[in-house]
């Protein structure tokens, strides 16, 4: 079989189009990618609808300060978040929960344990367990990350709708300075309202010890207390941000520029 020279050329003409094209097509799927793993993933969830713009954060009628290892700076987030170092992430050798002492103790000494505190503060309608005044039982709220009416029922498997959020992952924490603070410095982060939010359990678990680069609250109306609550945290325990998390927390806070730090106590 013959291939006339015109009809050669054609081919290859064809062949030529037919690359052109598909680079084009991996191009435009790089991109996408990029763009969702930076800001699209945050975008794409679109805000929940009248949800909250700020979570609870102290109740001195019956709550007492946790002793922060430096105080938070007054103004704005976007100054305070200029004064934090800008690192890498530091190994995540040695970490674990008990780096940061024994879940949920009492470091207030109010006579109440943290997780139970932070359940008092945040729900509505609130039930202690017969008997007591500290032991929460039953209570409903709007929930911060998701905007989404939820009811707490404490029980084996109820319990774990609703979960207590570090705003700052310990995890995050471990690897961006908390490996320096003494255990008493690393048990109160680990029990600073400040840094404790009761959170839809799934979300929370979505979150785990994900930054602001990797990981913001669907409700996309508390982001900026939330971000302003994450920078307050790190200047109050000498924590680190990473490039990428500084630039993600300034993206969120150009919508609110004049959003203040936030201080518990």
């Amino acid at each position: 079989m013959t291939i006339s020279w015109s009809a050669y050329r054609r081919a290859r003409r064809r062949s030529r189009q037919a690359w052109v094209l598909l680079a084009a097509a991996a191009a435009a799927i790089f991109v996408a990618l990029v763009w969702f793993f930076t800001t699209g993933q945050f975008a794409a969830a679109g805000p929940a609808a009248d949800g909250p713009t700020e979570a609870p954060v102290f109740d001195a009628a019956w709550m007492k300060p946790v002793q922060e290892p430096n105080p938070v700076p007054s103004g704005s987030a976007l100054a305070a978040l200029d004064g934090l170092a800008v690192k890498g992430r530091a190994p995540n050798t040695g970490y674990s929960r008990e780096a940061f002492g024994q879940a949920w103790l009492d470091v207030d000494r109010n006579g109440c344990d943290t997780r139970n505190d932070i359940l008092r503060r945040d729900l509505a309608g609130v039930v202690f367990s017969e008997g007591s005044s500290c032991k929460v039982t039953a209570g409903h709220f709007r929930e911060p990350y998701t905007g989404q009416d939820v009811d707490f029922r404490r029980g084996s498997e109820s319990s774990r709708a609703v979960q207590i959020d570090h705003v700052v992952a310990l995890g995050d924490a471990w690897q961006k300075g908390a490996q320096r603070l003494t255990a008493k410095e690393r048990q109160s982060l680990a029990n600073d309202p400040l840094n404790l939010v009761a959170a839809d359990g799934a979300a929370n678990q979505q979150k785990s010890a994900g930054d602001a680069a990797t990981w913001l609250p669907k409700n996309t109306a508390i982001r900026c207390h939330y971000v302003a609550r994450q920078i307050s945290v790190k200047a109050a325990y000498g924590l680190w941000v990473t490039a990428a998390e500084k630039d993600a927390m300034r993206r969120v806070l150009s919508s609110c520029p004049q959003q203040p730090t936030i201080a518990a106590g």
